[in-house]
């Protein structure tokens, strides 16, 4: 029996007791059900990664849609070449209130009312118009390529955002290792400082030196922590995860590859790059543009069929005698000719306008050779980079081994302890963001070519 104060509770307080404990445990069950579901760790790697933006990119879907349009535009075209039709009937009634009509010694008496139905039936086809349902196939056609070609453009600039989230990623969790390395480093460090300090060995100042080298270490972990959370939800808008995953990411290798010479670049960039072949499409494009206005000039020939029915009974249901059934064949060829002199200036501002697209290519050409030079001398700047950073951790290291030796030995200050835990500190993040920024410029250097996605 439920007591309080070691005196029985009566029967409907204990009630109350139940139903109120019931109450607080289906609070707790609904509570559990309805929490939202926890983050979710994922270690992904980069070809994960840009399998999942791709397929989930709503940019590449509105690409789609304009493909299918373009694709429509075509079948459109195509479809011009096909014959004509029409048919048409219709129904009229006249009243003539006058109908007698004298000429001279002989009179015309027409009826009060007259019926009749004109019913028609015609097909048309163009059989020669200069070639220019063949030059409007061609044309939409090779927009249809344009197209296309914008769609893989915009494949390439996603997945590079992929992996520019990625490697920026990278970078922000290899920091945080990092700091998480050298706080347990310095805190060993202020352990031992805080020994020597109650042995008479160091001053108070010396231990707030560490202590301070601590304070600053972490502060740069909060920075970096708070960049990983902003690149972490935008990377899971971007891949179409839960909002919540956090994201882990594998081991990157890409740093280690070496760099062919610049030429091999500049030609992959001259004979994959989008834009060069799109400009390429819209020479041929401008040129069959021209072939179209010229053939303004030319003869047309079209070949049609007609049949008509002509009913005067007031009775739509022919009757034989009430109606009359004309049929027509013929060939019509014509020719304006006053295009021979309105046409000119329409082919030359054709001609202007092709001339302006083989003057764009050649600027775009230059802006891609002088962009796959850039990505090239910052990929080569990047792994020097490398280099330079493994040979000052070295450095570093045996600087801090050095120091802190004499730091135990009470030789060293330790603000040279502090300082030199610092270099080794800042040489280990540079290194690491180094890896970072040589992988990031070799995927550059690829979508320069033309190739990121190949």
């Amino acid at each position: 029996m439920i007591t309080i104060n070691n005196s029985p509770l009566k029967p409907y307080l204990t009630n109350k007791a139940v139903r109120a404990a019931g109450s607080i445990a289906m609070l707790i069950l609904a509570m559990l059900f309805t929490n939202p579901v926890a983050a979710q760790d994922r270690t992904i790697t980069l070809e994960e990664a840009i399998k999942l933006g791709l397929d989930n990119s709503k940019v590449l879907k509105l690409s789609q849609s304009r493909i299918d349009q373009a694709v429509s535009q075509y079948e459109q075209a195509k479809d011009h070449a096909l014959p004509t039709g029409s048919a048409s009937v219709g129904y009229n009634r006249a009243q003539i209130p006058a109908h007698k009509l004298n000429i001279g010694e002989q009179s015309l008496v027409l009826p009060t009312s007259a019926n009749a139905y004109l019913g028609t039936v015609s097909v048309n086809q163009v059989i020669w118009a200069g070639n220019k349902l063949r030059y409007a196939r061609e044309s939409t056609n090779l927009l249809t390529q344009v197209s296309r070609l914008d769609a893989e453009n915009d494949k390439d600039q996603i997945a590079y955002s992929i992996i520019n989230s990625y490697y920026n990623l990278y970078k922000v969790l290899q920091g945080k290792k990092v700091v998480e390395q050298n706080l347990a480093t310095i805190d060993a460090q202020i352990k031992q400082s805080q020994r020597f300090f109650e042995q008479g060995l160091v001053t108070k100042n010396d231990v707030l030196r560490f202590q301070l080298q601590r304070s600053n270490i972490e502060l740069n972990g909060i920075d970096l922590e708070n960049n990983r959370r902003i690149i972490n939800y935008n990377m899971d808008i971007l891949l179409g995860l839960p909002e919540n995953t956090q994201l882990n990411i594998a081991q990157i290798t890409e740093a280690n590859r070496d760099a062919a010479p610049l030429a091999n670049y500049l030609d992959t960039a001259l004979a994959n790059r989008p834009e060069l072949r799109q400009m390429d499409l819209r020479t041929r494009v401008a040129e069959t543009n021209i072939k179209n206005i010229k053939a303004n000039t030319t003869p047309t020939l079209s070949a049609s069929g007609s049949a008509y029915y002509v009913g005067i009974s007031g009775n739509p249901i022919p009757k034989s005698g009430n109606f009359i059934t004309p049929i027509s064949v013929g060939l019509t060829l014509g020719w304006d000719f006053g295009s021979l002199w309105t046409n000119k200036n329409k082919v030359n501002e054709a001609r202007l306008q092709r001339e302006e697209v083989i003057i764009n290519k050649g600027i775009t050409t230059d802006n891609v050779k002088n962009e796959v030079n850039q990505s090239y001398q910052n990929y080569r700047t990047a792994l020097d980079k490398i280099n330079l950073l493994q040979t000052s951790i070295n450095q570093a290291l045996e600087n801090n081994r050095i120091l802190e030796s004499k730091y135990r030995s009470n030789i060293s200050s330790a603000t040279d302890r502090a300082d030199a835990q610092t270099l080794l500190y800042q040489a280990q993040i540079n290194l690491e963001l180094a890896k970072a920024d040589a992988g990031l410029a070799y995927y550059t250097l690829i979508k320069s070519t033309g190739k990121l996605n190949k």
